[in-house]
C-alpha cells in the first residue's frame, strides 16, 4: 500500500510538472505540488507507524491544505486531482471514518467559483472520485485485517493441534511404556523370589522381563519421534556455543564466513548434527578434545564435529541418531558424512544448501 501510495503521488506530481512544462498551467502551482509531494512520500510511513491521534490529524490537516492549494493554483489540473485521491487515501488509512467523511465532503468546496451549473457537475465528480477512493480503501483495510484475523486463527489451531499431539502421546507413555515397565519390574522382583530355588523358573521370569524391556525401548523410540521439540528460537552460534560448554569435554567452537539467517529447518538440522556428534564423542570416542566447526561459506552452509579420539571401528553408517541426520539432510538437499579412521579420531560432517 505504501509503495502503491509513493507511486500514485509521484506520477501526479510529473503529471503537474509536464502541464505546466507544456504551459498549460501557471508554473506557481508546483511549489505546493512538490511540498504535498514530500510530505505525502515521507511522512506518511513515520505517521502510520506512531499511533498518536493528534500527528494524525495535523499531518492530514496539512496535507490537505497543500493539496487544495495546488488544485486551486494549478486551475484543477489532472495531476493536482490525482494528489487529492492521495490524500482521501491516506485520510482514510489514517482517520476514523467520520473525519474521512468530512475530507470527502470539502473536495467539492474546490469548485465554489465557477458557474453554477459548471461547478456543480465538477464538484460532484470530484466528490465521487474521493468516495469511491476511500470506499476502496476501506475495503482494502477490511481484507487486511481478516487477513490477520485468519493468519491468528490458524496459529491457534496449529497450537491447539500440537498440544492435542502432545497429550496423545503423553497418554500413549503412560499407558504402553508405563504398563510395559512395570511388568519388567514384576518379572525381576518374582525371578529374585526363585532365584535361589528354581534357577529355570528365573530365567523364563528374565526371559519375559527382557521382552517387555524391549518393547518399552520401542515405545521410547516411538515417542521421541513425535515428540521432537524444536530447540529455542536463538542465533545457530549462540545455541552451538552453548552446546559446547555443556559437552563435558574440552570443545572448541569456530565460526567461519558471516553469519547469515537460514531456514528454520536448516538451522533445527544444524544444531541436531552438533548435538549428536557431540554426543557421541561424549559417548564412544575416548577422546580428551573436541571442535565444533561452523562455515558459512556460500554456497551452502557446513557444521563439522571433529575429536582426537579412537575413531570409529567397523561401519561408519551409525545408530538410529545418524540415521534421523541423514534424513533431516536429505529432505533438505544436503548430505551427511561420517570420515573416520582407527586411532585417528572421526569427523561428522553436515553440509546444506542456503
Amino acid at each position: 500500500m505504501r509503495s502503491a501510495l509513493a507511486a500514485l503521488t509521484v506520477a501526479a506530481f510529473v503529471t503537474l510538472l509536464v502541464d505546466v512544462g507544456g504551459g498549460h498551467r501557471d508554473g506557481v502551482a508546483l511549489l505546493p505540488g512538490f511540498l504535498f509531494t514530500v510530505v505525502a512520500t515521507l511522512g506518511f510511513g513515520r505517521v502510520e507507524r506512531r499511533d498518536h491521534r493528534f500527528l494524525r490529524y495535523a499531518y492530514t490537516a496539512g496535507l490537505l491544505v497543500l493539496g487544495f492549494a495546488a488544485f486551486i493554483v494549478s486551475h484543477a489540473s489532472v495531476g493536482a486531482t490525482l494528489m487529492l485521491v492521495v490524500l482521501v487515501v491516506q485520510a482514510t488509512l489514517l482517520l476514523p471514518l467520520g473525519a474521512v467523511a468530512v475530507v470527502v465532503l470539502l473536495l467539492p468546496l474546490l469548485h465554489t467559483g465557477m458557474a453554477f451549473v459548471e461547478g456543480v457537475r465538477e464538484g460532484l465528480g470530484l466528490l465521487a472520485v474521493g468516495a469511491f477512493a476511500a470506499v476502496v480503501t476501506k475495503s482494502l483495510m477490511r481484507e487486511r485485517d481478516a487477513r490477520a484475523a485468519l493468519a491468528q486463527a490458524q496459529l491457534k489451531v496449529e497450537a491447539l493441534a500440537v498440544l492435542e499431539e502432545r497429550n496423545r502421546v503423553a497418554r500413549d507413555i503412560h499407558d504402553g511404556l508405563g504398563h510395559a515397565l512395570t511388568v519388567v519390574q514384576m518379572q525381576i522382583k518374582a525371578a529374585r523370589a526363585v532365584l535361589a530355588a528354581a534357577p529355570e523358573r528365573a530365567d523364563d521370569l528374565l526371559d519375559k522381563a527382557q521382552h517387555q524391556a524391549e518393547e518399552a525401548l520401542r515405545e521410547v523410540r516411538r515417542s521421541v519421534g513425535a515428540l521432537r521439540e524444536q530447540r529455542p528460537p536463538v542465533p545457530l552460534p549462540e545455541a552451538l556455543r552453548a552446546l559446547t560448554e555443556a559437552a563435558g569435554l574440552p570443545t572448541v567452537l569456530d565460526v567461519h564466513g558471516d553469519p547469515r539467517p537460514l531456514r528454520p529447518d536448516a538451522e533445527e538440522s544444524l544444531f541436531r548434527a552438533a548435538q549428536e556428534g557431540l554426543t557421541n564423542v561424549g559417548r564412544h570416542a575416548h577422546a580428551t578434545r573436541a571442535w565444533l566447526v561452523l562455515d558459512y561459506s556460500p554456497p551452502g552452509v557446513r557444521l563439522e564435529v571433529r575429536d582426537d579420539g579412537a575413531g570409529v571401528i567397523g561401519s561408519t553408517d551409525g545408530g538410529f541418531g545418524l540415521l534421523g541426520l541423514r534424513e533431516r539432510a536429505t529432505q533438505l538437499g544436503g548430505r551427511l558424512t561420517l570420515d573416520s579412521a582407527p586411532g585417528d579420531g572421526a569427523t561428522l560432517r553436515m553440509e546444506l544448501p542456503g
